[in-house]
């Protein structure tokens, strides 16, 4: 079958769906977890407040280990793979304001691909 007589792929269920990590490792395991970091409270927080702002079309689910929990708490949005880390409550409301609600993106707040300890974490500077 070539590419031409592949059928096309349906469309998406949801307009963006979101996963929250909420992994939990022993205490004390030197990666840590998003667990530990708050990460469940987050993620209801997460899906209380996209319900106040009628967000129809998302869905917000637990993950498990994202891989990336020195930079947590993570989560990741799809259908573009925008990952974020997310420590306060204050930063999903930026997340869901900006970015699912507005389409725009939280750069501070974005992780990059080559991200994977805090010390590769390079916090943008506002100009002004």
């Amino acid at each position: 079958m070539s590419q031409r007589d592949k059928p096309a792929d349906p469309k998406p269920y949801y307009e963006a769906h979101v996963f929250c990590c909420t992994n939990r490792r022993p205490a004390g395991h030197p990666r840590g977890c998003c667990a530990e970091k708050g990460g469940e409270a987050l993620r209801d927080h997460m899906k209380s407040r996209a319900k106040a702002l009628g967000l129809k079309n998302v869905r917000i689910n637990n993950a498990g280990c994202l891989d990336r929990c020195e930079l947590g708490p993570t989560l990741v949005i799809y259908p573009e793979g925008v990952w974020y880390t997310v420590p306060t409550k204050e930063d999903i409301d930026e997340v869901l304001e900006t970015h699912l609600v507005k389409g725009g993106r939280v750069e501070r707040l974005m992780l990059q691909p080559n991200e994977k300890l805090p010390s590769d974490r390079k916090v943008p500077t506002t100009v002004g």
